[in-house]
């Protein structure tokens, strides 16, 4: 049976943080506020995944509650969600990171290969790609970064 999942998550910039998009960490002037590294990429990956299966969404797995979480590596996050979730083989998985700075072109092969890694996958199954919204909105005004996720599974 395919199953798809959708996933959208946020994140605002703040001093002091290193920006970490995909599992690389990107030269910026900021990074991202949040409770884990704040990877918003792979935030909304877990949302699609989660999403597809039914099964709730990363707060209710990782709430910002709990202080385990405090600073966690998404991408370690992420294997764990896939050791907790029914078996699935990955169809495909598309991600736009929405920003107007920074440029991510020359990072997203690196982010697809650490997520053809996790997902045991062929390179050519994972799609990362940025965009802007032209300057406008928070992402335009560059307050922060959001991510889109869809992702479509075999269970």
């Amino acid at each position: 049976m395919l199953r798809i999942g959708q996933g959208f998550d946020v994140h605002a910039f703040s001093e002091n943080r290193k920006l970490i998009l995909g599992g690389v960490q990107i030269p910026h002037n900021q990074g991202l506020m949040g409770h884990s590294d704040a990877d918003v990429l792979i935030h909304a990956v877990i949302d699609a995944i989660l999403g597809a299966l039914a099964l709730g969404d990363i707060g209710k797995l990782f709430p910002d509650n709990d202080l385990s979480y405090k600073d966690a590596d998404s991408m370690e996050l992420l294997k764990k969600v896939l050791k907790q979730v029914p078996a699935f083989k990955i169809n495909n998985l598309d991600v736009t990171v929405i920003c107007q700075k920074p440029k991510i072109a020359e990072y997203t092969l690196k982010m697809r290969q650490n997520l053809s890694e996790v997902f045991k996958c062929d390179l050519s199954q994972i799609s990362i790609k940025g965009t802007t919204t032209e300057k406008l909105g928070f992402t335009g005004r560059e307050e922060g970064i959001a991510a889109m996720a869809v992702i479509l599974l075999e269970v």
